[in-house]
């Protein structure tokens, strides 16, 4: 908590900064003026990103007042950035056509007139080695907006972020000349470990266009995106364009590119328990726009660039992952167009992997990515080789990020002795949620118990479910201590109804605690982080031969008392595998039949999983999803699909339905723009 309150503090401070320096900047006619944005638009981004963090520190803080502020500042942020966009678009408005670009005067001979020319050599945020030249640029008309309407828009930026447009600092300021060294980049490197050619191809991913200017850094190899609705002329631009001959414009819009683009991604995937949310803060998403910004963020050689690309690869290797219902790739473009940006456009997040690595070589953050990606592959096994090196991070955030990306690896690979140490490292490295790891790491010892006992190694039986059920205790004296919007953590309910249900299941069945427990805990985890997405073929049948465990009369003998809820449990988790597996029909029947056709209120209360009936209609509409087969069916599949999808969404709360809200959020928004796209 002292780490979040110093956090928040030195936010505030960098706010207030921020503020006071756009405020001069409106009122001084000796600071830069740019020839696309407005007197202080640089310092406006600062702001908004100081008010995107200071809203993260908010949500997180255990404090409802704290996290609302948090809402209110994503709020302020997103009008901000919205005034910078809209400056963008008003010099694209001015423009008769595209090639009249090259013609426009030089925003960097506006900025030579003033006292701070000189300093202005390296991109802003840059990394070192990025130097921006001075051009010979004809004269043309500027802007009438940019300084005729200072005053004018001074008070409405000041409006919006609460300052008082008479409160003015006159200490005169200049900006000192600042340089990094960078450190030498090895021109063979090529990532860290090399799997069946991957590395190989990602070091023959063409980075450098034949045409880029020596003094420039080599952009990466992201075609222009065509003009749509969403999207303005200055998204076909790169860091080479005259556009951008100034580093101050190419800093705006790179971050403006950043932070908009993660926002409007952000708010297009929140589940359907926070849409009365959004409602009050009064905008949405549009991850189409946000994804392509973000592209267009990554050509650029600062942090704002750095940023894009990481959060680029966590979106199609994180949550494009997590979820099933996903727009088709488009197979009608090169895969590395920049019009490729649904479903998930391998060859170019290779592109994008390989030029993050060649700019930031000693980052470890590039090689979670690069596990992640081939994790994706359904090669969990090299991923765990990867995330394991001898090196180690400095930095404990990205040391805990890769032990906890390799124990979902163990876990979807049944890997169970690993699992359970990994997650238990897990609680050494970070403070978040630690009755979440030991459930895991306990229900991993829970599988090599039953194991144990179906070979009839009665010592290794004995010593596994002793270790499963000390693990499974350190559950609840860990639930709950941390909170998010002044609540605990969805997990942590989750796991302390599951430990109850248990415990009651043992006193009412007389027999012991790792006796009682019913469909395997460890496969129902699995389902939850979508590992199926990422098995072999091997690694499935292993899943279905754990859940098997539960209808053998000789390895389960109280398999009879069985409820209704550990029967929906069973069903659902196998119908994830068979979808899996592609067996679409038989994952429908088996949902309809052991889930969908009983009576909704019989799997609620007395500690009852009441998750399985939502999570059945989604399935349903996951397996018509994937069914199609480009004939005349699939408007009807895609229909029906749809029906089955708002029933889940639509359902009242349920435990954990924020995390089944976001496949929901997802695969509604992908099957609108399938029917938009198809006509129907």
């Amino acid at each position: 908590m002292r780490y979040l309150i110093k956090a928040s503090e030195t936010l505030a401070d960098a706010e207030s900064a921020a503020s006071s320096d756009f405020r001069r900047a409106q009122k001084d006619p000796q600071a830069f003026h740019s020839s696309i944005y407005t007197p202080g638009s640089e310092y406006s981004l600062c702001l908004s990103q100081s008010q995107l963090m200071s809203a993260v520190v908010g949500i997180l803080n255990e404090n409802l007042m704290e996290g609302i502020r948090g809402f209110y500042k994503l709020r302020k942020a997103y009008i901000n950035l919205d005034a910078i966009l809209e400056a963008e678009r008003r010099y694209v408005q001015s423009k008769d056509s595209i090639s009249s670009f090259g013609t426009r005067r030089s925003s960097f001979d506006s900025l030579g007139t003033n006292g701070s020319a000189g300093s202005m050599k390296q991109m802003p945020g840059g990394f070192g080695g990025q130097i921006s030249k001075p051009r010979e640029m004809n004269n043309a008309q500027t802007l009438p907006d940019t300084q005729e309407n200072s005053a004018k828009k001074a008070a409405s930026w000041d409006a919006v972020n609460g300052n008082d447009p008479e409160d003015d600092d006159s200490d005169e300021f200049a900006d000192a000349e600042e340089t990094w060294e960078t450190p030498a980049i090895p021109g063979d490197y090529t990532g860290h470990v090399g799997v069946d050619g991957a590395t190989e191809r990602l070091a023959n991913t063409s980075i450098t266009s034949p045409k880029t200017p020596s003094h420039r850094e080599p952009s990466t190899p992201f075609s222009p995106i065509s003009p749509t609705k969403s999207t303005h002329l200055l998204l076909e631009q790169d860091p080479e364009s005259d556009i951008f001959s100034n580093p101050l414009d190419a800093f705006i819009h790179s971050g403006a590119n950043l932070c908009f683009g993660l926002l409007l991604v952000l708010l297009s995937m929140i589940p359907p328990a926070f849409s009365k949310l959004l409602f009050i803060i009064g905008f949405k998403g549009d991850r189409p726009r946000g994804i392509r910004m973000l592209w267009q963020a990554t050509k650029f050689y600062n942090i704002n660039g750095a940023m894009a690309g990481l959060i680029l690869l966590g979106y199609y290797n994180g949550l494009v992952g997590f979820c099933d219902i996903l727009p088709d790739s488009n197979v009608s473009v090169n895969d590395l167009a920049a019009e490729n940006i649904e479903g998930y456009p391998t060859h170019r997040l290779e592109g994008l992997l390989h030029e993050m690595r060649r700019r930031y070589p000693h980052s470890r953050l590039w090689l979670v990515e690069e596990a992640r990606m081939i994790a994706s592959k359904k090669r969990l096994d090299a991923a765990i080789e990867l995330l394991s090196g001898v090196d180690r991070s400095p930095l404990k955030q990205i040391e805990a990020l890769s032990m906890f990306e390799k124990s979902l690896n163990a876990m979807y690979s049944h890997r169970y002795d690993l699992c359970s140490q990994s997650f238990r490292n897990c609680c050494d490295l970070n403070n978040w949620s630690h009755a979440l790891y030991y459930y895991i790491a306990g229900s991993a010892h829970v599988e090599l118990y039953r194991r144990a006992k179906a070979s009839n190694d009665a010592t290794s039986a004995a010593e596994q479910g002793s270790r499963a059920t000390e693990l499974l205790y350190k559950v609840r004296e860990n639930a709950g201590k941390k909170k998010f919007m002044a609540r605990q953590l969805p997990f942590d309910i989750f796991v302390v109804r599951k430990l109850n249900k248990w415990e009651a299941r043992a006193k009412e069945w007389n027999v012991s605690f790792i006796d009682a427990i019913g469909v395997s805990p460890f496969e129902e985890m699995v389902y939850f982080w979508n590992g199926h997405k990422r098995m072999s073929d091997t690694q499935l049948q292993a899943s279905l031969a754990a859940l098997a465990w539960s209808e053998d009369t000789a390895l389960n003998p109280h398999s009879h008392r069985e409820g209704l809820d550990e029967h929906a449990i069973l069903a659902v988790l196998r119908a994830a595998i068979f979808r899996a597996q592609g067996d679409h029909e038989a994952a429908r029947g088996l949902l309809k039949k052991e889930v969908i056709s009983h009576d909704r209120a019989l799997f609620k209360n007395n500690f009852k999983d009441d998750w399985t009936c939502p999570t059945a209609h989604y399935e349903i509409g996951a397996n018509l999803w994937m069914e199609r087969d480009g004939s005349d069916r699939d408007r009807e599949r895609v229909k029906e699909a749809e029906e089955w999808i708002q029933k889940a969404g639509s359902w009242e709360k349920y435990e954990l339905d924020a995390r089944i809200g976001l496949k929901i959020t997802t695969g509604l928004e992908t099957l609108k723009g399938w029917k938009k796209e198809n006509g129907v």
